[in-house]
This record gives structure tokens, C-alpha cells and sequence, in this order.
């Protein structure tokens, strides 16, 4: 029996690496490859998405941002370790290609990758390059970009526009058809990214009820939010007799947008490929604090085709969210064409594209596997 192409996948402790990490691995198994996936012990929690016959290899993560000086001292050796660790793995089952998504648990294995001459590739979600693709821009075969145009990329190695991998349940949802703001059960969805945002518990309730009445009687909202904030977002709801499940995490979020007349989002990259991919109105929030401000630059493409309002975190008060919420679920015409214009912006074919790029540099290419 011919031997199957190995792929591995290194890819750091957020949804937003870890999303486009599993779509990447959902195709790659569909076309006939192995699939190892490395990450830390965050990354592990969005396991559980991933096909059950992807292995998955945790590695201890190492990074400066965070911990005393005792901790950060001993980061090199951490990943001296984790690169040795891996190197050793690679020579006894070696990959034909890697694939970094970005994040320090990242390392290790792309470190392995240029030490043994294995064909490798970066995926960048955002739109201003991470600290650690950064660090390997210019020793990767190729890099793709889910976000475009893309900061900070180094010369000399080919860049592509393949957008943002989405999961299988978010590219089954892809075009679903848009039900515009009416006299009918309207949904909102209130999602914070992988880490919650304050800001959505603190300002999107209050906005919501100083709707007029005769949007918000027709409403029910479905808000993800931080588990510290989750009793008393519920707690404000059902004071303010609004429809609302409150939780910290939906585990169905791609039918919940598909349903949605309107999401009120982070602007992680992720979140607007999702948006994209399905095509749904949205108000946008940037976290202020994100690396050079990529949050902006992730929902500049959705801004300008007019499929979504982009409100910077400072100005996202009560009252300047309620004046954007009402411009939407009171307007279904334009409504309507905001969810048009950000169908316009997906990708829903990224996956396909990115896997193909792996099966590039790996020497099978796309045209060997469609004779397979």
C-alpha cells in the first residue's frame, strides 16, 4: 500500500488560529493525507472540533508576553526543547509539509521544519503579521494570507490571497439565504471572539433595550459572554423583559448567524471570514488592545464593500450602539444589501485554495490528486 502524504499543523491556543487550523485539517483528511496537529494546552480546548482521526501532539508554550522574569528567562530553553522535541518526531515520521497558523506554540515545529529542510508555509489570519509568522516570514516556502492587504510581509518569499479557512459547519451555512428586519421573530448575535469582551457586556444589553419599542418586541438575542459576566448580562435581560440566551460559548455559532438578521461582532478574523462566508449585516467592534491595531485592519474589506458598521471600542457606547442597531433592523433594504455586499467579501472556497497550495509544495499537486 502506497504510503500517505503526512501534513502537520502547528497552530497557537486561540479560536483564531485554531478555526482555520481544523478546516485546513478537515480537507487535507478528505483528500488522503495524514494529519498531526501541534499545539498547548489552550489550543486543546478547541480539539474537540477537529476530525477524530487527526493526532494531536501538546507542547508546553513558551512566550514573553506573559509571567515574571524567572518565567521569561527560561523561555529559550523551553523552545530549544520544544524544537529538539519535534525534530526528533520529524525523523522518525517525516512530514511532507508544515503548516504554522500562528502563536508561540507555533515554534517548535516550524524550527524543526528549517532545520530539516521540510517544505513549510505560514498561514496568516490577520491583517498585519503576528509576531511569530514574522519571525519565520522569511524562512517559509510560501506564506498565505487570510486577510487582505497583509502588513509586514517579508520580500522574496510568495505571497497569496486565500482568505480565511471556515469549518465545515461554517462553509455548509455559506449563502444562506438573508430573511431581512420585518413585523416578525427577529435574532441578534452577540459574539466576543475567543476570549470574551467586556465591552459587550457592558454596553450591547442597555443598547438593546433603549431600542424603539416596535423593534424590540420582535427580538431575541443569543450573546456569548464572558463567563464573570454572564449573570448579570442574563440578569439585565430579564429585568429589561428581552428575550435573551446568555452563555459562554455557542457551540452552534454558524446556524445561529445563518439565522441572525444581525451580529454584533469583534473583528477577529475568524469572526468576518464567518460573517463573510454566510453573508450577514454587522457591527463590528475592534479590540483596542489587538498587536498594531490588526482588528481594524481584519474589518476594513467588510467596511468598505458597505456589509458591515465599524465602531472603534472607544466610541462603542450605549447610545452609539443603539443609533447603529436601529439603522440596521429598522432599515430592511439596507439590511439587505449589507448582507449582499458582505457575501460579496467571503471566501468560502479558502480551505480548498490553502490545501492546495500544501499539496503544491509537497510535489503532489492538485492535478495528481484529482488522478488519484
Amino acid at each position: 500500500m502506497a504510503r500517505k502524504p503526512r501534513l502537520v499543523i502547528a497552530a497557537g491556543g486561540t479560536g483564531g488560529h485554531m478555526f482555520p487550523a481544523q478546516s485546513l485539517a478537515e480537507i487535507m483528511l478528505r483528500r488522503g493525507w495524514r494529519v498531526t496537529l501541534t499545539t498547548d494546552a489552550r489550543g486543546a480546548r478547541y480539539t474537540g472540533g477537529f476530525p477524530h482521526s487527526v493526532e494531536v501532539e501538546q507542547v508546553s508554550s513558551a512566550t514573553f508576553a506573559r509571567g515574571g522574569i524567572v518565567a521569561k528567562a527560561g523561555v529559550p530553553l523551553r523552545i530549544a526543547g520544544g524544537a529538539l522535541s519535534a525534530s526528533w518526531r520529524f525523523l522518525r515520521d517525516r512530514p511532507d509539509v508544515v503548516v504554522g497558523f500562528g502563536g508561540y506554540p507555533t515554534i517548535p515545529a516550524l524550527s524543526a521544519a528549517v532545520a530539516l529542510r521540510i517544505p513549510r508555509m505560514i498561514h496568516e489570519q490577520n491583517g498585519v503579521l503576528g509576531r511569530v509568522n514574522r519571525l519565520f516570514g522569511g524562512r517559509v516556502h510560501a506564506i498565505a494570507c487570510g486577510t487582505w492587504p497583509t502588513k509586514h510581509l517579508p520580500g522574496g518569499v510568495e505571497a497569496i490571497h486565500t482568505g480565511n479557512p471556515v469549518r465545515a459547519l461554517v462553509h455548509d451555512k455559506a449563502g444562506a439565504p438573508y430573511i431581512p428586519p420585518g413585523d416578525y421573530p427577529m435574532s441578534v448575535l452577540v459574539i466576543g471572539g475567543s476570549q470574551g469582551a467586556r465591552v459587550m457586556s457592558d454596553a450591547v444589553p442597555p443598547a438593546i433595550a433603549a431600542l424603539p419599542a416596535e423593534i424590540l418586541r420582535h427580538l431575541r438575542i443569543a450573546h456569548q459572554a464572558r463567563p464573570e459576566d454572564i449573570e448579570r448580562v442574563a440578569q439585565f435581560y430579564a429585568q429589561a423583559g428581552i428575550d435573551a440566551e446568555v452563555e459562554p460559548f455557542f457551540s452552534d455559532v454558524p446556524r445561529r448567524m445563518a439565522e441572525a438578521q444581525l451580529v454584533i461582532s469583534r473583528a477577529g478574523a475568524s469572526s468576518v471570514a464567518d460573517i463573510s462566508v454566510i453573508g450577514r449585516p454587522a457591527i463590528l467592534i475592534p479590540f483596542a488592545a489587538a498587536t498594531e491595531d490588526h482588528q481594524t485592519a481584519n474589518a476594513q474589506a467588510l467596511v468598505d464593500a458597505g456589509g458591515a458598521i465599524r465602531l472603534p471600542e472607544r466610541k462603542a457606547t450605549p447610545e452609539a450602539l443603539t443609533e447603529q442597531i436601529e439603522s440596521v433592523l429598522g432599515n430592511p433594504r439596507g439590511a439587505a444589501q449589507m448582507a449582499n455586499a458582505a457575501l460579496s467579501c467571503g471566501k468560502p472556497d479558502a480551505a480548498s485554495d490553502l490545501a492546495d497550495m500544501v499539496q503544491a509544495l509537497a510535489g503532489t499537486g492538485k492535478e495528481a490528486q484529482d488522478r488519484a
